[in-house]
């Protein structure tokens, strides 16, 4: 198993590899400014995406990765 650190090093990488440092910056201090619901915020993001294009994405999700 990763430790917290790992797994938040490489989130770090990830945001900072697609977002810049910047934005990355702007997203994590609206993450601490703002109260926040992860499992809401999932919520509403997929609430309009139907059981078979979420299945589809996250075959293709995996194909892309390798897995």
């Amino acid at each position: 198993m990763r430790t917290t650190n790992t797994i938040m090093n490489e989130a770090m990488d990830c945001l900072i590899s697609k977002l810049g440092v910047v934005e990355t910056e702007i997203f994590i201090s609206n993450l601490m400014r703002e109260p926040f619901d992860y499992t809401e915020w999932q919520r509403k993001k997929f609430d309009n995406v139907s059981l078979d294009e979420f299945c589809d994405n996250a075959v293709n999700y995996c194909k892309n990765q390798g897995n």
